[in-house]
C-alpha cells in the first residue's frame, strides 16, 4: 500500500499543477493513486450540501452588512453624556429647529433665521465653556470671490459668489501662548431649494454644535485650536468653503480640514476621502469608537463615477490641506428631494458620528505633531505618502501606507508568478493548455453573467412602467439582476468545464494506464480543481492591475487571492505526481472564503444600495442618455460582484446535483420579481422614495443689440430620473405635451426630453423681470477684438452664463462699482463652453459688465454668416433664476403626484427662470 504524501502548508497564492495539474498525473499502477476504484467511481458531491453552503454564504454576507453598517450606538441624553460627552438627544434638538425652517437656500429669509439660530447656540457654548477655555464666535461676512476648480464636477466653470455669511467658532486654551495651529471642522447650513435638509446637512451642523459644546469642556489641555465653520453657499458650488479659506484671517492657522457631509440621510457617517497625507486617518483609526471608513469609496469618488463634490475638494485643492471627508449615505435616493426630512433620520446616526469625532478631535488637538500633516515638498512638487484604509465590521480599522501596500502586493505577485511558472514547467504542455482553458471558463463566466443581467436591463424599459422599477424596493434587484447574473455565471463556467473536461479526457485516453471509468472520474475531478484555480488567476489579474495603477482598493484582491490559495495549498495540493485527484474538500472553501466575506461582503452590499440610490438623479441632462443605461450600470455592478465572489464556490457545482436546483430557483426568483414589477404590486417610486422632477416657469427671449425681445413663456416639466413623464403629465392635467421635441436649454444643462404647457404661462412675471444682454461696445485694436456686454440680473441673485470658447479666448467679469469678479486668465471649457455660475446673498451685485476678448481664429463666425439668427450658435447664453412661484407653477406643483419631488442642485433652475442669448453675429 502506497503511503500518501504529506500536505504542503506553504503560504502560496497559487498552487503548481504537475503535468495534468496539481500533482494529479495518472498513477503508474493504475490503482487510482491509493484511492479505491469504487470510491473514485462514486465521486459525486451532494447538491443539497452545495445549496446549504450557498445559503450560508448569503446569510453570512447579509449578517456582515447588518453588523457593519446597520448597528448604531444607542442615543445618549444630556445627563448620560455628561458635560464632556456627546448627546444625540441634544443634537436632534438642533436638527429639529433647522428643519422646521423648511428649505433655506442662499439669499432666503429662512437661511437668515438658520444663521441666527446657529449664532445663538454658538454664543451659549461660549458662555458655558470651561473657565480655562477661550471661545471666540465670529459672524463672518465674505466679500465677492470666484472659485475655479481644476478637477471634478466643476471643470469648465467659474463659481462666483458675493454677500455670504458664515458662523465661525474657535476653541482653544485660554492661557496658552503656544497654540499656533488649528484643526478645521466644517459643514454647511444652506440647503437646496427643494429640501428641508435634515440629512444634508442639518445633521452635520447639529453634530458640530454638540461637538463644539463638548470640546469647550476639554480644550484647556489642547496643543491645537479647533475651528468650527458653519458656512453657507456650499450648495451653490462650494462657495462658502472657498470664501472662508481665502478671506478669513484665521485661515493661516489651519493645518488639517475635516468636512462633514451627507449624500443620503442617516446611518453610519463614513470616511470616503482621506489624505493626501495619512496623519489624520491614522489618528482617527487609533481614536474612533466605531470606525467606519473604506478607501473603495475614495477610489470611486476620485474616478468620477460618483457625480458630486464636497467642500473637502476646496480645502485640498485651493488650500493644500490634508484631512478627512465624512458622509452619511444611507437611503441616498432621498438626496436633495423633499424626503430629506427628519422622520427618516435613523436613531443612533448622530451618536455614531459624534462619538467618533469627539474622540478623534480630543486626540488630534492634543497632539504636538500636527505639523507632520503638512505636505513635504521637493523642487516645488508636493510629495504625499497616501494611505490604504478600511474598517473591519465597524469595530477595528486597518491603515497602512501605499508604499507598504505596493511592497506587499509586489511580493505576492512575484511569488504567484514564480509558483505558476514552476508548476507549468513541471506539468508541461497539458498543464499550460489546462490553465488556458480554465481561464476561458472564467471569461465565459464573466461574459454570460454580465450578458444575462444586461439583457434584463435592456428589456425592462420595454415592458415595465419605469426603466428603474426597483428604486423604492431595492431588494428587487436580487431577482431582476442577481438571479440572471448567477445563472449566466454558472452557464459560462459550466461551458468552460465541459471544454476542459473534453481536453483532459483526450490527454488521459492516450495513457491507457487506467480503466476508462476511472479515467472519466479522474478527468472530472481534475477539471473541478482547474476551475477552482481559475479563481486565483482572476484575482491575480485584478491585483496586478490595481498594483500597477496604485489603486488602494487592491487590498480586496489580496484577501480573495491569498486566503483561498493558502487554504487550497494547506488542504488540497501536493508536490508529488503520485496522487490521484480527490473531490475538493468543503473545508477548503469554508476556510478560504471566511475572511474575504467578513472583509468585503458588507461593503459590496452597501455599494449596491448607493448605486441604486444614484439612479434617482442619474440623467443630469434629462433625456440625454438611453432609458436602459441606469439599469445597465446597476445590473453590471451586480454581475461583476457575482463573478468576483462566487468564482470559487461555483467550481463545486459541476460534480453535484445542484445545477438543476440552481436553475429552477434562480428562474423562480426572477419570475416572481418580474411579476411584482409588472403587476404594480411594488411601485417604482413612493412618497418616501420619490422620482426627481423639476417644474420651471420659463420665459425665453432672444436678445438683440438695443434690447429687442420676443418673449416665449411656458412651464417645463423634466426629470433627472430615467423614464418618460406620460403618467405624471396625465396626473397633473394642465395641458402638458411630452416628447423629445420639447428641448429647453437651461445653460448649465439641456432638457432633451420633457413636457411643456403654455396654458396661462403669460401670468406671474413682467418684462421688468427680464434680463437683457446688451452690447455696449465692439472694438478692434490691431488684430484683437474686444466686446463689452452688460446685463442686469434684476430680481435674481442666482444666474448662469455660458461663454462660447470657440469664439472667445478670454473674458473679464465685473460687478457693481467696477469690482472685478473674474479676472482675465486661462479659462477651461467643456464642450466648447465656459460657464459662470453666480449665487449671492440679498445684497449681492445686480449689474454686471463682461469684457470679451475674441479668439484670433474664430471657428464659427464664418459658418454663421449665412445662417439666420435662430440657426446660429450663440455667443452667450444667460439664465437668471428668481425664487418666486407663479400661479401656473404653483398649481402644477400642487398637483404633482406624491411619488414625485423637485430636485435641487447648483445647476438646477428655480421655479421661475428667464433665458436669453446673444448670437455670434450680433
Amino acid at each position: 500500500m502506497r503511503k500518501r504524501p504529506g500536505n504542503s502548508s506553504a503560504k502560496s497564492t497559487s498552487q503548481p499543477p504537475n503535468r495534468a495539474g496539481d500533482g494529479d498525473a495518472p498513477s503508474a499502477s493504475g490503482d487510482g493513486g491509493g484511492i479505491p476504484i469504487d470510491a473514485m467511481l462514486g465521486a459525486r458531491r451532494s447538491g443539497f450540501v452545495w445549496l446549504v453552503l450557498f445559503g450560508l454564504l448569503m446569510y453570512s454576507s447579509w449578517a456582515v452588512y447588518e453588523y457593519q453598517y446597520e448597528s448604531l450606538p444607542p442615543p445618549l441624553t444630556a445627563a448620560q453624556a455628561g458635560k464632556r460627552g456627546f448627546s444625540e438627544v441634544e443634537a436632534m434638538r438642533h436638527v429639529r429647529a433647522l428643519t422646521q425652517l423648511g428649505p433655506h437656500p442662499v439669499a432666503s429669509d429662512a437661511l437668515d433665521r438658520a444663521l441666527q439660530y446657529v449664532m445663538a447656540v454658538a454664543e451659549a457654548i461660549k458662555k458655558s465653556a470651561h473657565w480655562e477655555v477661550a471661545v471666540e464666535v465670529d459672524l463672518f461676512h465674505s466679500k465677492s470671490g470666484a472659485n475655479s476648480l481644476a478637477s471634478g464636477l466643476f471643470v469648465g466653470k467659474t463659481l462666483v459668489y458675493s454677500d455670504l455669511n458664515h458662523v465661525v467658532l474657535q476653541i482653544l486654551p485660554k492661557y496658552s501662548s503656544e497654540v499656533e495651529d488649528a484643526i478645521l471642522v466644517s459643514s454647511h447650513i444652506d440647503t437646496v431649494f427643494s429640501a428641508e435638509g435634515a440629512g444634508d446637512c442639518s445633521s452635520c451642523v447639529a453634530v458640530m454644535l454638540e461637538l463644539a459644546r463638548g470640546i469647550s469642556q476639554w480644550a484647556h489641555g489642547f496643543k491645537n485650536a479647533v475651528i468650527f465653520l458653519f458656512n453657507t453657499g456650499e450648495e451653490e458650488g462650494l462657495s462658502g468653503a472657498h470664501s472662508f479659506i481665502t478671506q478669513h484671517p484665521w485661515n493661516t492657522t489651519i493645518r488639517m480640514a475635516i468636512d462633514l457631509e451627507a449624500m443620503g440621510i442617516g446611518g453610519k457617517s463614513s470616511i470616503f476621502q482621506a489624505g493626501p497625507h495619512p496623519w489624520a486617518i491614522e489618528k482617527f483609526a487609533s481614536a474612533a469608537k466605531y470606525p467606519s471608513a473604506n478607501i473603495i469609496a475614495q477610489d470611486l469618488f476620485a474616478s468620477g463615477f460618483i457625480k458630486s463634490a464636497t467642500d473637502f475638494q476646496v480645502y485640498k485643492e485651493v488650500a493644500g490641506l490634508s484631512g478627512l471627508d465624512f458622509a452619511y449615505t444611507d437611503n441616498n435616493a432621498v438626496y436633495h428631494t423633499k424626503n430629506d426630512k427628519l422622520e427618516l433620520l435613523k436613531s443612533g446616526s448622530l451618536q455614531h458620528l459624534g462619538d467618533n469625532m469627539l474622540a478623534f478631535l480630543i486626540q488630534a488637538a492634543s497632539s504636538s505633531d500636527i505639523q507632520m500633516n503638512k505636505a513635504n515638498t521637493e523642487d516645488g512638487n508636493t510629495i504625499h505618502e497616501s494611505a490604504v484604509f478600511f474598517d473591519i465590521l465597524g469595530t477595528y480599522m486597518v491603515v497602512y501606507k501605499q508604499r507598504f501596500a505596493s511592497m506587499m502586493q509586489n511580493s505576492v505577485l512575484m511569488q504567484s508568478l514564480l509558483i505558476w511558472s514552476t508548476s507549468l514547467l513541471m506539468g508541461g504542455y497539458p498543464a499550460l493548455v489546462s490553465l488556458g482553458l480554465s481561464c476561458l471558463s472564467a471569461v465565459l463566466m464573466w461574459s454570460l453573467s454580465i450578458g444575462f443581467s444586461l439583457l434584463v436591463a435592456f428589456i425592462l424599459p420595454q415592458i415595465a412602467s419605469s426603466p428603474v422599477p426597483y428604486v423604492a424596493n431595492p431588494w428587487l434587484v436580487i431577482g431582476l439582476f442577481a438571479a440572471p447574473a448567477l445563472l449566466g455565471a454558472l452557464t459560462g463556467q459550466h461551458i468552460g468545464y465541459l471544454i476542459l473536461r473534453a481536453y483532459l479526457s483526450n490527454v488521459h485516453s492516450k495513457t491507457k494506464q487506467q480503466p476508462s471509468a476511472v479515467q472519466a472520474v479522474r478527468v472530472k475531478l481534475e477539471s473541478e480543481r482547474w476551475l477552482f484555480k481559475a479563481g486565483f488567476i482572476q484575482w491575480l489579474v485584478i491585483l496586478a492591475a490595481g498594483n500597477y495603477f496604485s489603486v488602494g482598493s487592491s487590498y480586496l484582491a489580496l484577501f480573495w487571492l491569498v486566503l483561498p490559495a493558502f487554504s487550497y495549498g494547506l488542504l488540497e495540493a501536493t508536490l508529488t505526481p503520485a496522487r490521484s485527484p480527490r473531490p475538493l474538500k468543503l473545508a477548503t472553501l469554508l476556510m478560504g472564503l471566511a475572511i474575504p466575506v467578513l472583509i468585503s461582503a458588507g461593503t459590496f452590499i452597501r455599494l449596491a444600495g448607493t448605486v441604486i440610490g444614484m439612479v434617482v438623479r442619474f440623467d443630469r441632462s434629462p433625456g440625454s442618455t438611453p432609458e436602459w443605461l441606469a439599469s445597465a450600470i446597476v445590473s453590471a455592478y451586480i454581475a461583476v460582484v457575482t463573478c468576483l465572489t462566487l468564482v470559487y464556490m461555483l467550481s463545486y457545482v459541476h460534480l453535484s446535483g445542484a445545477k438543476k436546483s440552481i436553475i429552477l430557483v434562480t428562474s423562480l426568483v426572477f419570475g416572481i420579481s418580474l411579476v411584482l414589477v409588472l403587476s404594480g404590486v411594488t411601485p417604482p417610486f413612493t412618497e418616501n422614495t420619490a422620482r426627481a422632477v423639476n417644474v420651471v416657469h420659463v420665459v425665453d427671449t432672444m436678445a438683440r443689440q438695443g434690447g429687442k425681445q420676443d418673449p416665449i413663456s411656458f412651464v417645463s416639466l423634466s426629470s433627472v430620473t430615467p423614464g418618460k413623464l406620460t403618467k405624471e403629465a396625465e396626473e397633473i392635467s394642465e395641458g402638458f405635451v411630452c416628447g423629445r421635441d420639447k428641448v429647453v436649454d437651461f445653460v448649465t444643462f439641456s432638457v432633451k426630453y420633457g413636457c411643456v404647457t403654455y396654458d396661462e404661462a403669460e401670468h406671474g412675471w413682467s418684462n421688468s423681470d427680464v434680463s437683457v444682454l446688451h452690447v455696449d461696445s465692439d472694438n478692434k485694436v490691431g488684430e484683437e477684438r474686444f466686446t463689452q456686454v452688460s446685463f442686469a440680473a434684476k430680481a435674481s441673485t442666482r444666474w448662469s452664463l455660458a461663454v462660447n470658447m470657440e469664439e472667445i479666448e478670454d473674458f473679464i467679469l465685473k460687478g457693481n462699482s467696477e469690482e472685478e469678479l473674474v479676472p482675465s486668465g486661462s479659462k477651461s471649457s467643456t464642450d466648447g463652453w465656459h460657464i459662470i455660475q453666480f449665487a449671492g446673498g440679498k445684497d449681492s451685485p445686480r449689474d454686471f459688465k463682461l469684457t470679451l476678448i475674441w479668439a484670433k481664429k474664430s471657428k464659427q463666425s464664418t459658418e454663421n454668416a449665412n445662417k439666420s439668427a435662430e440657426e446660429q450658435q450663440p455667443l452667450l447664453k444667460l439664465r437668471t433664476d428668481v425664487q418666486r412661484v407663479t400661479p401656473i407653477a404653483k398649481r402644477v406643483l400642487s398637483k404633482l403626484p406624491p411619488w414625485c419631488s423637485q430636485f435641487g442642485k447648483s445647476t438646477s433652475p428655480y421655479n421661475l427662470a428667464f433665458l436669453t442669448s446673444l448670437p455670434v453675429n450680433f
